[in-house]
Parts: C-alpha cells; sequence; structure tokens
C-alpha cells in the first residue's frame, strides 16, 4: 500500500463546479474523449493542437508509481496499478473507473500521500480550474521524489483568449488561470528545476524536476 498521512480535511470549498456539477463534468469528459470533437473543440476555442496533449500521454514511463490529478475521465490513464488517478469529482472518477480500478476521490490542495511518495505527477488540463494554482504545485511537488517529475498542461492568460477565460471563470468553470510567467513563477517557487514551457495557443504544456 502507498504511504498516506492524516490531512484534515480541507476547509476551502471548491471555488468550481466541478465535484458538484455531474452533468457539465460529464459533458466535458465526453467531448475531451471523443477524437473529433476534442480536435475541433481545442483548436477553435484555444487555438490548440490537442495531438501535443496525445503525444505527451503516449510518452508517459508505465514503470513510474505516478499521481494523476485530476485526472477527469481519465484521458491519461491505463489500466497499470502504478498509476494512480485520483479527482475531487465524482462523476470523473466513475468515468475513469472504465479505464482503471487505482482511482481516489481527492482535493489537490491536501493529498493523503507522503513526502517523496511518487516518481512523476501529472495535471492536465486542471490548474486552470483551481483558485490557487500555486498551492497546488507545492502539494504537487511535496509527494514527489527527488528527481521526479511534474508534468502537465494548463490554459494560460495572454494568448487571446482572455475574454473566452473570464467568460468561463464567471461561469464557475474555471478559477484563477495565469499568464506562462506565472506559471514559471509557481513551478520554481516550488523549488523545481529544469523547468521547460511549451506554449500552444491558449494551452501552455509544462515539464519540471524536484
Amino acid at each position: 500500500m502507498l504511504p498516506t498521512r492524516g490531512i484534515a480535511a480541507d476547509p476551502r470549498p471548491p471555488p468550481v463546479n466541478w465535484k458538484t456539477a455531474p452533468f457539465t463534468a460529464a459533458l466535458y469528459d465526453y467531448a475531451v474523449q471523443n477524437r473529433i470533437l476534442s480536435r475541433v473543440g481545442a483548436r477553435v476555442l484555444w487555438g490548440y493542437d490537442i495531438d501535443h496533449l496525445r503525444d505527451a500521454i503516449a510518452a508517459q514511463d508505465t514503470s513510474a508509481l505516478t499521481l494523476d490529478i485530476p485526472c477527469g475521465g481519465g484521458i491519461a490513464v491505463d489500466d497499470n496499478p502504478r498509476h494512480i488517478a485520483a479527482d475531487i469529482s465524482p462523476t470523473m472518477l466513475k468515468r475513469a473507473r472504465r479505464r482503471t480500478k487505482s482511482l481516489l476521490q481527492t482535493d489537490i490542495y491536501a493529498l493523503p500521500f507522503g513526502d517523496a511518495t511518487f516518481d512523476a505527477c501529472l495535471t492536465y488540463n486542471g490548474l486552470h480550474c483551481l483558485d490557487d494554482p500555486a498551492t497546488a504545485i507545492r502539494e504537487l511537488t511535496r509527494v514527489l521524489r527527488p528527481g521526479g517529475t511534474l508534468t502537465g498542461t494548463t490554459i494560460t492568460r495572454g494568448s487571446g483568449r482572455d475574454p473566452l477565460i473570464t467568460l468561463l471563470q464567471h461561469q464557475g468553470s474555471f478559477g484563477t488561470p495565469g499568464t506562462v510567467t506565472d506559471l514559471h513563477t509557481w513551478l520554481e517557487t516550488a523549488d523545481l528545476t529544469d523547468i521547460t514551457l511549451t506554449p500552444s495557443g491558449a494551452v501552455t504544456a509544462f515539464t519540471a524536476r524536484k
């Protein structure tokens, strides 16, 4: 079993409605999992080539003990007991169960794992849904082993899609996305190194090492 630690429940409510809006979660996951819809949607909404995401997922090290949060409906998941898929949304976890049984409902701000547990952490398309991405990055860094990698994608401000980002914030789907510069600062402040940022439209892919 993975080492865990007792953590008091985070008193902050989720800033967005992914946990309590099953229809929104299911609709989003359906679109992401559908290759045609996801390709068109990513290009039209965000100017993003979603093949970059699929290539990153295909390049994962399946031997690494990996935490994938938020896992959504399991786009990055395979049936591998060393890949732990976690999310705050019961709907997303129910959909991810089609791909794996290694599932955990938890809050990214308060992960129930000891320090230096994982070889890798993945966070695809999740940071922009959070009210405090910097804190989430620090928590992901905490559970990484020295030499471990943090990999992910997030929507960032400053690429011409800011009005859409603001609309989705008002709707309750987005938290507090930052710019590419903000993302670099968050990673650097978490004491991560070898930071690589790769913008594509409004989406920035990132990797960093502990």
